[in-house]
């Protein structure tokens, strides 16, 4: 089967195919799923669909394969989360953490974006600068700022000043 003749058969066979797929499998997106993965399979097997005869049987038995097999796969999905065991307990953010949250939403946008990703990302300043379109001195300002506005908001209310300082 040239190229030609299989998208000629493509064209002919595609919408078909996918109508016999839907009534079989009572799903219409689930139908084009599989219907164009089975085009695709064959594709790469035109010559032998070719020499077969029977290329629409080919690709309806292949599609209908693809969706048994999507069910198998969703049904042992579904049985191992109904095995799993009961949900380990998490807790809840501390005290800190709330915080730092809290604290880094205070930020303007910039300087929030910057600290990220140069503290949660690990990126460099000359990374952070390529990423975002602003300069690296830019950079540095927004990470300097940021800086300095999480030392005002982050301070430990426990710790007292010296007197004097």
């Amino acid at each position: 089967m040239t190229v030609e003749e299989f998208e000629e058969f493509y064209a002919q066979t595609a919408a078909r195919l996918t109508g016999q797929l839907y009534v079989m499998l009572g799903d219409l997106h689930e139908a084009q799923d599989v219907v164009q993965e089975a085009f695709v399979r064959g594709w790469g097997r035109r010559r032998q669909l070719d020499r077969d005869g029977r290329p629409e049987a080919w690709i309806r038995t292949v599609a209908w394969r693809l969706a048994v097999s999507r069910w198998r796969v969703r049904r042992r999905s579904a049985e191992a989360w109904r095995r799993r065991d009961a949900p380990v307990e998490v807790a809840g953010p501390g005290p800190e953490q709330v915080a730092l949250v809290d604290a880094l939403r205070g930020l303007p946008d910039r300087q929030r974006r910057a600290v990220t990703l140069h503290y949660l990302c690990d990126l460099t300043v000359e990374q952070i600068a390529a990423e975002t379109g602003m300069s690296a001195s830019t950079v540095k300002t927004h990470l300097g700022r940021a800086r300095t506005a999480l030392a005002d908001r982050l301070q430990d209310p426990r710790i007292e000043e010296a007197p004097g300082a």
